[in-house]
């Protein structure tokens, strides 16, 4: 199985350094591609001199790639996974790195479930400074759960299943231009997301628990810039597209899909009231459908966000061998 690392990048040539340490540094020797978005600071002739480098000492791995215009971050992705040659292909944005295992684990992850076309990993996330500020969650049991793709739409809509960002996740490629690649109308705001939602209807999911990946949260990042209403429009469309993916085995459960957008308000509301954005919560608030089902349903996603087990229990197929291997 061929892995191809795609890092994508802009005008960060000190942290493109680290990611790029980090690629090549995996355990398992993998194709790096560096795309870079039009970037002004020097990084072209930085890679163009570390690949000539490599390749003075036979090392053929590492791949530069400038685009002629600017793309956007979507667009970027889309041009790497292009230019990759491997079955698989693992994301790194410019100011994220992975463990020097994490191909690795993967690897072993996919091959026990052939039908896999997405993989997940926990990730720390980090300061600038590279000092860890929290965990992403531990999901199911053990250090492997596998999700049958009849399953993994329900769980995304009930929030039981968390892929994560670009640097904890890896995808089939063949299954990623299938489904069409990443959609630039949602660029840097649930664009990683949307793919997620398209690739998994072609096969299967793994998620390993282990922090494979480091992914680095910054103070006023892009994404915290939008509008608590631009954000909540576009979680909404985001759910109603995860909706529509539900398996014919969940659809006589669902609730009705107002009362999913009603709870989701309700959950924003909240989120602007934490971030003391009090004008924002009343204003989605006043918008809302505050309908008892629509309660009963948002504190069900609370109570049910560790409750990934039940949800798999006659279904999931955890690989044993595997697990002994990783506990």
């Amino acid at each position: 199985m061929k892995f191809s690392i795609v890092i994508t990048t802009h005008n960060r040539l000190t942290l493109l350094k680290r990611a790029i340490d980090s690629a090549l540094a995996q355990t398992i020797p993998c194709e790096v591609i560096v795309v870079d978005d039009g970037s002004s600071d020097g990084t072209d002739r930085y890679v163009q001199g570390r690949r000539k480098e490599l390749l003075d000492m036979g090392d053929t791995r590492l791949i530069y790639h400038r685009n002629s215009t600017n793309l956007g971050h979507s667009g970027t992705v889309n041009q790497g996974v292009a230019l990759a040659t491997g079955e698989w292909v693992k994301l790194v944005d410019d100011d994220d790195y992975l463990a020097p295992n994490c191909i690795e684990e993967m690897v072993k992850a996919i091959a026990g479930r052939p039908d896999a076309v997405i993989c997940s990993c926990r990730a720390i996330q980090v300061n600038e400074n590279e000092k860890e500020i929290s965990r992403s969650r531990h999901v199911g049991k053990g250090t492997l759960v596998y999700i049958p793709q009849a399953e993994i739409h329900y769980a995304m809509l009930l929030e039981l299943l968390p892929f994560g960002t670009p640097v904890q996740v890896a995808f089939s490629r063949s299954a990623f231009l299938k489904s069409g690649g990443w959609d630039t109308q949602f660029d840097t705001n649930y664009d990683d997301i949307d793919s997620w939602i398209k690739i998994a209807q072609f096969g299967d999911a793994v998620l390993i628990n282990k922090c494979l990946a480091y992914r680095t949260i910054w103070q006023g990042s892009f994404n915290s810039k939008f509008a608590f209403d631009k954000r909540l429009e576009i979680n909404l469309i985001i759910k109603e597209k995860i909706y529509s993916c539900i398996s014919p085995k969940y659809r006589h459960t669902l609730p009705g899909l107002s009362e999913i957008k009603s709870s989701i308000k309700i959950h924003w509301g909240f989120a602007a009231l934490k971030k003391r954005k009090f004008i924002s919560a009343v204003r989605i608030w006043l918008k809302t459908d505050l309908s008892i089902a629509a309660a009963r349903l948002f504190l069900k996603r609370i109570i049910a966000r560790n409750c990934l087990d039940e949800l798999l229990k006659e279904s999931q197929a955890t690989p044993i061998l595997l697990v002994r291997e990783h506990n």
